[in-house]
């Protein structure tokens, strides 16, 4: 990222702040129910019972403004698109234009984004994932002279690769809320990352850059951009791994979570496993692969069961980033206590004393998560790291 040296030049004192909002009504439909993405996916992921949750999220966001709702005027597209979600909150809205299709299409997202580029709002919020926000990237690289449009992205999809999004949707609610009042925010260009959907549900991640956005940089909010490299310390993931292995008891239900330093494990144990999934292990068998959010709730339940997991590198989500197969549901069931969070330490140090993050959704667990949490990084070998936002 490249941080530039000026401010956001917003006076809401004298006119209102201009907000931009659009809602990709499908982001992130795909990942609870173990697509592994969104794209092309709604109609797949609602037979197989997916809930939309983007609607939700961008509420959350909104919600954080209240407090200058009067200062803000929304521009946005007809329906669930943004027009549904700040009514409904009390905010003044004006209508630019309607999706052409439902459900709404990466064409109508980009149409939103030329409209509202073209009306020169303060700031573009959008909500969705890596693909929405590579929709609006080309536009605004389209549109030269309003190449410094500022933007933020509420994480509402499968995969955030991007730094252009907030760390969690109330996050996103925050930055906005202090350029509304007009608080000094600086600037700086973040990469817009996506990978190959395709790819990815073999079990393969391709990360591309696709560009830049220029977004408020307000750090504590704002997340980085995904590590995309693989673990260098090799011996000291052996090392993890066998202790991990050398822990597990019978009789006991382990969610292995997905990742790298996950499939460590697995390989431990010499057992098959899904990389960019989430798999079950009882008596050291698999007994369920690559499960959806549905399924996992109902293996859990009733059953003494943890949960193995890592944290995203350069990030440090350990929730709500290609894992929405863990829902607030399941999380609840397993319960914290018996979490088994692992990572080495240079991928802590990677996060420069920022905070573990967890964006499950649901706002009250999130809360119930937060605190000092045991990690492991090495054979019987622990450190203590904080989760959650410190105010």
């Amino acid at each position: 990222m490249s941080l530039n040296s000026f401010a956001v030049p917003v006076e809401p004192q004298n006119s209102a702040f201009r907000l931009g909002l659009i809602i990709n009504p499908w982001s992130g439909i795909g990942g609870s129910v173990a697509l592994k993405g969104s794209d092309g996916m709604a109609e797949q992921a609602m037979a197989l019972g997916a809930v939309p949750l983007a609607q939700q999220r961008a509420k959350a966001a909104l919600t954080e403004l209240l407090g200058v709702r009067d200062q803000i005027r929304v521009y946005t597209f007809a329906g669930d698109m943004g027009q549904d979600v700040a009514t409904e909150l009390g905010f003044a809205v004006e209508v630019v234009g309607q999706a052409q299709s439902q459900p709404s299409t990466a064409a109508d997202t980009e149409q939103a984004a030329a409209i509202l580029v073209e009306r020169g709002v303060d700031l573009l919020l959008f909500a969705g994932g890596d693909g929405t926000a590579r929709n609006i990237c080309a536009v605004i690289a389209e549109h030269h002279s309003q190449s410094h449009t500022t933007v933020l992205g509420i994480p509402a999809g499968c995969k955030i690769h991007s730094g252009v999004y907030a760390i969690t949707p109330a996050a996103a609610g925050k930055v906005v809320a202090q350029m509304v009042r007009g608080e000094l925010v600086t600037v700086q260009d973040a990469q817009v990352m996506d990978i190959d959907e395709v790819a990815f549900r073999q079990g393969t991640v391709r990360a591309k850059r696709y560009g830049e956005m220029q977004i408020p940089s307000e750090l504590r909010y704002v997340q980085s951009v995904k590590s995309a490299g693989k673990e260098s310390e090799a011996l000291v993931l052996d090392d993890l791994a066998a202790y991990v292995a050398s822990q597990m008891e019978d009789g006991v239900r382990y969610v292995m979570g997905s990742g790298s330093t996950v499939a460590a494990v697995m390989a431990e144990l010499g057992l098959p496993n899904t990389l960019l999934g989430v798999d079950v292990v009882e008596n050291g068998e698999v007994i369920a692969a690559d499960v959806t959010a549905q399924e996992l709730l109902e293996l859990v339940q009733g059953y003494p069961c943890k949960l193995v997991i890592t944290l995203i590198g350069g990030q440090g989500h350990i929730f709500g980033r290609g894992n929405q197969q863990l829902s607030p549901a399941v999380i609840r069931a397993i319960g914290r206590d018996n979490i088994v969070l692992i990572a080495t330490k240079t991928k802590l140090q990677q996060l420069n004393g920022r905070p573990l993050i967890s964006d499950s959704g649901d706002a009250a667990l999130d809360q119930q998560l937060q605190g000092m949490l045991k990690v492991l990084c090495g054979y019987n070998d622990y450190v203590m790291y904080r989760l959650g936002l410190e105010e």
